[in-house]
This record gives structure tokens, C-alpha cells and sequence, in this order.
């Protein structure tokens, strides 16, 4: 006990409180080196006297625990990625900063336990790493590794190829478009989609392949200007940018002068003596589908001996079109001779054709013809009109 007594200070040890009744004090505590020492004031004389000493057991500070969650992983440009603190301990505040791969801040944001989730996205692609941390209320600051990134995928590069530029007497050939050589930076193409559009842009037939390689083959079967637009999905689902060079323009044009070849059998004159022909010619389209030109040469072998024999046929025709498979040939002829004592001369010619098949670029069709003399003092119409029946091979 510490007391004074004529303006000395003195100290007594072990010291004990000998009154009947208990003694009034005042007590107080202080903390030095991990102990408490507990002092007592008796009330009535001011006296302080060391109570006890307390070993005392400090407790570490709490430190609040940062948890950051990034969902998804991978995502396309402008999905939201969801940033979730919602697991973070002891915490009063959560913030989060957000960096690019090549370590520029693209964006900050603050958190609360009571408002633990955030949502954004991100324009461009590439890989961004999220930093966050949490603090307590004592302003303490969490120490554990709290880190995410995300990757936000780049988008295939389309690239597209035809086999013809320019489509000159394309109409019935296929056409290939070629999109495989698109490339994916961090995936790969999985599809390429195909639109093929009119010149007024209507879209007037598409394809979708799902499998290597990605080619569509087109055929054609009217001239014009057309467009083929190409879009490529990685296996993201993401598409190619609309500003890749895979659209084309091109021209396809029909193919306007063609070679042709006929053989059939025909009756010559009133009695019908049998004969083989055979002819070829060339044939110009003056409206594709509509109107051609025919020039064409050849001959006749009779089946039978005099007074029939061989003769000669040169021909300038019309071909009128009636739909895609029925045309008519009206026209000019020569004939030659048939017989020694008959004359050659000029013919009207009519034929009326069916289409057998019809590529564009081939044709072959059965025809019956009918040939009947310009009518002359020498050549008359019961004794040199021919009837004939044969096919026709365009090439």
C-alpha cells in the first residue's frame, strides 16, 4: 500500500483490512505486458494498494475474409458476368477493381454484405483479372489472396472463297462457296451459315453446314447479279463480325451459243420411203429461256435402193421456248434431191420439241419435224413433204 504520512509517501506490503466491517474502495485496472493490475482506493482515507496481478491472454484482432466468385469463365462480348462477394467474412466493405490482361483498370466497384453482387460486360475480348478485397469495421483490411479473371472470347475471322469469279456461263454449273479457311483465335468454327441474295438484296436461298469442310455447292439456273454472305460460329456460339470480308458480288451469266447433234428416221414424200438422217448445227440464245437462232447441216440415207437417194438439208431455224421443257422450231430449209428426176429447193420447216433433260449448259430433247416445199412449178406439196422424228443433243 501506498499512504502518506507527514509528507512522506510510504509502502507497506501485505497489508489486510482488520475492521468488522467491510471497507469501501474504489478500483481500477491497468494492462502492461499481457497482465492486469488491479489497484483499490480505500474511500475514506485515498490510500492505493495493488489488489492483484491477472496474467491476461490477448486475442489476435479479426481479420475480415475476402471470398470473390466469377461466373462464367469464358463468355461472348456483352454476356453478363455475374461478381458474387456474398461468401466474404467479418466484412463491413467489399470492393472490386477489374484489369485488363496487359494490367490497364477497366472499371471499379463497391460492395456491401447487404448488396454482395454485381453484374457487368465487356465490349472487347480478351482475358480480365478482378482484384478485390474486403475491410471490418476496425478499418482492417483482409489479407487472404482474393482473385478471378475472366476470358471473354474473341469471335471467329470468316474468310470465304468461289470457285468462279466471274461466273461467265455459269448458269446450270454448280458454284462453290468455300468458308473453310475461317479461323478462331481460341476455339474453333463449329458451323458456317450461307445466304445467297437477289440484287434487290432478298435473300433467295440459304444453307447451314455443320461439319468440315464448310462449302455449299449452288446451282444457278437464271443469269444475274447476285450476292453470297458467309457467317461463321465458333464453339462459343459466337458469330463472325458482320465486318469480315465474307461477302461476295458476282455475276453469273448463261452460256448463249451451243453446238448441237441429230439423228432420227424420216419419211420422204407421199409414199413414206424410209430414210436415216443425221445433222449438226450451232444455235445462239437471243433471249436466254425464250428465243434462239438454229443453223444447221446434214443429210439423209434412203433404206432403200432407186430411185431413192442420199440428199443434202440446210437449215435456218427460230427456237420459240413454251416453258422449260416444250419448245417449237419454225424456220427456212434446203432439201436436196430425193430422187434423179425430182428437184431441190426451199422448205418451210415446223417442229415441236419436249425436253428430255435440261442442265443449262446441256440438253437433250425428242422432236417430231415437218418438212413442206415452197410450193414451185417443179416441187409440189404430196410428192416432196417430209416428215421426220429424231433427237437432239445440245452442247
Amino acid at each position: 500500500m501506498l499512504f502518506r504520512v507527514q509528507g512522506k509517501v510510504k509502502v507497506w506490503q501485505d497489508v489486510e483490512w482488520a475492521g468488522k466491517q467491510p471497507l469501501p474502495v474504489f478500483s481500477l485496472t491497468a494492462r502492461k505486458d499481457n497482465k492486469d493490475y488491479e489497484f483499490i482506493i480505500p474511500k475514506p482515507c485515498g490510500n492505493i494498494a495493488l489488489y492483484r496481478v491477472t496474467e491476461v491472454r490477448i486475442q489476435p484482432p479479426v481479420l475480415p475474409l475476402c471470398n470473390l466468385v466469377v461466373t462464367p469463365a469464358k463468355a461472348n462480348v456483352n454476356d453478363l458476368i455475374t461478381i458474387d462477394m456474398s461468401g466474404t467474412q467479418n466484412a463491413a466493405s467489399m470492393d472490386v477493381e477489374v484489369f485488363t490482361a496487359q494490367g490497364a483498370r477497366v472499371t471499379t466497384h463497391a460492395f456491401t454484405p447487404a448488396s454482395p453482387r454485381w453484374q457487368t460486360k465487356f465490349d472487347k475480348p480478351g482475358e480480365y483479372v478482378f482484384r478485390a478485397k474486403a475491410v471490418n469495421a476496425e478499418g482492417k483490411v483482409s489479407e487472404n489472396p482474393c482473385q478471378a479473371r475472366t476470358i471473354i472470347n474473341f469471335p471467329p475471322i470468316c474468310k470465304l472463297w468461289t470457285s468462279c469469279l466471274p461466273c461467265e456461263d455459269y448458269v446450270g454449273k454448280p458454284i462453290v462457296f468455300d468458308a473453310n479457311g475461317s479461323t478462331d483465335a481460341d476455339g474453333q468454327v463449329v458451323k458456317a451459315s450461307f445466304e445467297v441474295m437477289d440484287e434487290t438484296g432478298k435473300v433467295i436461298d440459304s444453307f447451314m453446314d455443320t461439319e468440315k469442310p464448310f462449302t455449299w455447292e449452288k446451282i444457278f439456273t437464271k443469269a444475274g447479279t447476285y450476292a453470297i454472305n458467309v457467317v461463321v460460329f465458333d464453339d462459343m456460339g459466337a458469330p463472325s463480325a458482320s465486318t469480315d470480308p465474307c461477302r461476295i458480288t458476282f455475276e453469273v451469266t448463261q452460256k448463249r451459243f451451243f453446238f448441237l447433234a441429230e439423228v432420227g428416221g424420216l419419211l420422204a414424200r407421199g409414199t413414206y420411203s424410209g430414210y436415216i438422217f443425221g445433222r449438226l448445227g450451232m444455235m445462239w440464245s437471243l433471249s436466254p429461256d425464250v428465243l434462239d437462232l438454229i443453223l444447221r447441216f446434214g443429210g439423209a440415207l434412203p433404206t432403200q435402193g432407186d430411185p431413192w437417194k442420199a440428199f443434202f438439208m440446210a437449215d435456218f431455224l427460230m427456237n420459240i421456248h413454251l416453258g422449260p421443257a416444250v419448245y417449237l422450231d419454225a424456220g427456212l430449209g434446203y432439201t436436196g434431191r430425193e430422187q434423179t428426176v425430182r428437184k431441190s429447193g426451199l422448205d418451210l420447216i415446223g417442229a415441236f420439241g419436249v425436253n428430255l433433260f435440261n442442265n443449262y449448259s446441256n440438253a437433250g430433247s425428242i422432236f417430231a419435224e415437218v418438212r413442206l416445199p415452197v410450193i414451185t412449178k417443179d416441187r409440189d406439196s404430196a410428192n416432196h413433204h417430209k416428215l421426220l422424228l429424231g433427237f437432239r443433243y445440245i452442247f
